[in-house]
């Protein structure tokens, strides 16, 4: 692979551009001092085909002039956006990566494992679209909705085709989290708690937000606390206060309330039919999470 390393920190930038260099699946290090730079770099790989194209971008957030960013939204509007990386010592942006599509987050100081995973996401990455862009095989068929994307398109981390990643942060470390391992999201405020088999991360992200984002992905709203994953759900049914949908089967089984405004369209949902426009804004009684 190409890589590109951007940092405005002449020793941070040296130590990066070693680090990534050790990789036997690096080729060749690019490296720049800042935003500028980088876009010279990157556009001049793109216009002439004789250069090298750039895998993978790892970039520095804090940087005079624009910043991280904000150069990660630029190249987010190119015909074909390279991923991006994030390398920093704050801790405190991996929302913001999150929301501009990076495939990683990675705090300083830096480890050649942590490197070594963000390249394999890279890789997973590239491959992803290669078979995208190859289109369905025999047997296949086609998705609704017109051609594969183009090869460069992407809108959210991902850990496989079709799969985001929710950094995390946890006492100064940043998990990944899956999406396809999360089975509901409960609405805190404007935080949201994710919660997985492996127990709950809460994250600055509004469940709205998450609504907006993951409903081709499967998740839907039955309460204005509650995102489920539609198939995960074993069982709809009427309670004492309400209904009442069941994710999965055995004691890890978990009920959570649905709300009378997302009954109706839950129903249709379950039947294969698409729910009706929503009318009215008042919730049922919110009820407690009841695991089983």
């Amino acid at each position: 692979m190409t890589v590109l390393a951007v940092d405005d920190e002449e020793p941070a930038l040296l130590e990066l551009a070693h680090l990534l260099g050790e990789d036997p699946r690096v080729d060749t290090v690019l490296t720049a001092p800042d935003a500028t730079e980088a876009l010279r770099i990157l556009h001049g790989s793109q216009a002439d085909a004789s250069k090298p194209g750039v895998d993978v971008v790892f970039l520095d957030i804090r940087m005079p002039g624009l910043d991280g960013l904000e150069l990660a939204r630029v190249l987010n509007a190119m015909a074909d956006p390279p991923p991006v990386v994030f390398v920093t010592a704050h801790d405190d942006r991996a929302v913001d990566a999150y929301e501009v599509g990076a495939v990683d987050y990675l705090l300083k100081p830096l480890r050649s494992e942590r490197l070594a995973g963000s390249l394999d996401r890279t890789v997973a990455l590239h491959a992803a679209r290669r078979a995208e862009t190859a289109g369905p095989g025999p047997g296949h068929t086609a998705r609704p909705g017109g051609p594969p994307a183009p090869a460069g398109r992407r809108s959210a981390p991902v850990a496989t085709s079709d799969d985001e990643v929710v950094p995390v942060e946890l006492a100064g470390t940043t998990k990944l989290v899956p999406r396809s391992s999360i089975r509901f999201v409960e609405a805190q405020g404007d935080y949201a708690r994710l919660h997985t088999n492996d127990g709950s991360h809460l994250v600055r992200i509004p469940v709205s937000v998450l609504e907006d984002r993951w409903g081709e992905a499967g998740f839907v709203r039955i309460h204005r606390a509650y995102l489920v994953a539609l198939a995960l759900i074993t069982e709809l049914r009427m309670s004492g206060s309400g209904y009442v949908v069941r994710l999965g089967n055995g004691p890890g089984a978990v009920e959570l309330p649905v709300s009378r405004r997302h009954t109706a369209g839950l129903k249709r949902i379950l039947r294969g039919r698409p729910p009706r426009p929503q009318r009215g804004t008042d919730d049922g009684p919110d009820g407690p999470v009841l695991p089983r």
